[in-house]
């Protein structure tokens, strides 16, 4: 026997209405929010921790909140292999025959008790604290969309606009509704933004955030950044014709990128400049006039080392076994340019070969007696304990 009691029918959009207003969530997912905050809004109300069910009707836009539970005079065995999880959800759609007494005076076991509950009153803290959860359960759902939509994008491109600049952060409006931030370390230090601007960035990671829920970070110094930029701009890249295989960069200053061609028809490094350095130049200006240094790469090593220092003249390499360590030297009009200012160009000749790069002039080196170069073309600790580091 179901025993029933008819209660007020209440509107869905004055039920919580501000808190899913101008909200950009898909409808299920507001929809199951605001169901979860009903339920603990109707528990608080009754003192029960029993089976609440929220039926909505989209045609009227109402709602209605129900007590369904079956009346027992004990609650029944269940599998000794559940856990207390389960035990507790199951007993949730039971209820002794003197506790559901208290809402129908006439029940017995065997009874279906269903009782609609009205919103109406709930009372000011039910509905605070119904308010409340569809608060969280709405920040976990925006902050889960957040990290679906843009944890798969890492490394890739997107453009957005500045919409304010806090402290030394600036913050960007990707689509209607995602700020995402870009630290002042992912910034090119030179470059200076306004509010409107357009901006373009890489998406590097995607953060928890206290505050947010989720914050996207985004870059315009990392290589990712550079490498986006020739994928634009270079066909070739685009079609996977030409391939880029590293990328070294002082943000704002000075960049080395490798590439390779997979047709022996195509200059890959031709192919990145463009016609009369049409398509570099245009990268460049992205990058507030930062130098690209074009690199070809090449399998091997000594040719690849050869090439990144470029434009200084390579005399002799060695290679430290069992190290990542290559000493290199240069002829001695080409020391400064292979050092470059304040060492730049060998640290991002480095930083592309992947290897430490130990250089010296011609006289420097032949200056030095043998012991002096076994020595220094010899493994040393701190050689051995970063090629451990490197292995892990």
């Amino acid at each position: 026997m179901a025993i029933s009691k008819k209660e007020p029918k209440v509107n869905l959009l004055e039920v919580l209405k501000g808190v899913v207003e101008a909200k950009d969530m898909d409808d299920s997912v507001v929809l199951n929010a605001l169901k979860e905050a009903l339920v603990t809004a109707a528990r608080k109300y009754l003192h029960i921790e029993k089976k609440i069910d929220v039926d909505f009707d989209m045609e009227t836009n109402e709602v209605h909140v129900y007590l369904r539970v079956a009346v027992v005079d004990d609650y029944p065995d269940y599998d000794p292999n559940m856990t207390a999880a389960e035990v507790e959800k199951l007993d949730q759609g039971y209820m002794l025959v003197e506790e559901a007494r208290d809402f129908n005076e006439d029940a017995q076991a065997g009874d279906f008790l269903e009782m609609e509950i009205p919103i109406s009153a709930f009372g000011r803290q039910a509905i605070q604290t119904a308010k409340q959860l569809l608060n969280q359960q709405i920040r976990d759902a925006e902050r889960q969309k957040i990290m679906d939509t843009y944890r798969s994008r890492i490394g890739s491109m997107v453009s957005g606009e500045v919409l304010r600049l806090e402290q030394s952060n600036i913050i960007v409006k990707l689509g209607k509704q995602t700020e995402a931030m870009i630290p002042f370390r992912e910034q090119i230090k030179r470059e200076r933004w306004e509010q409107g601007n357009s901006i373009k960035a890489v998406i590097a990671r995607v953060e928890e955030s206290s505050k947010n829920g989720a914050q996207v970070i985004l870059s315009r110094a990392n290589g990712d950044f550079l490498k986006e930029l020739f994928r634009q701009e270079v066909p070739e890249i685009y079609e996977g014709t030409v391939e880029i295989k590293g990328v070294a960069r002082e943000p704002g200053f000075r960049a080395k990128i490798a590439v390779y061609s997979r047709d022996e028809k195509i200059d890959p490094v031709g192919a990145c400049v463009g016609m009369k350095g049409a398509r570099v130049q245009t990268i460049v200006r992205e990058l507030g006039n930062e130098r690209i240094d074009i690199v070809q790469w090449n399998p091997d090593l000594d040719v690849f080392i050869q090439r990144a220092l470029t434009p200084a003249n390579v005399i002799k390499q060695i290679h430290v076994p069992e190290t990542r360590r290559t000493v290199v030297i240069i002829s001695d009009e080409n020391l400064a340019l292979a050092i470059g200012k304040n060492g730049q160009n060998v640290k991002l000749a480095a930083e592309l070969v992947q290897r430490n790069l130990d250089v010296f002039g011609e006289k420097e080196w032949s200056e030095k007696d043998d012991e002096t170069k076994a020595k220094i073309t010899s493994p040393s600790v701190a050689d051995l304990n970063q090629n451990r580091k490197a292995a892990r």
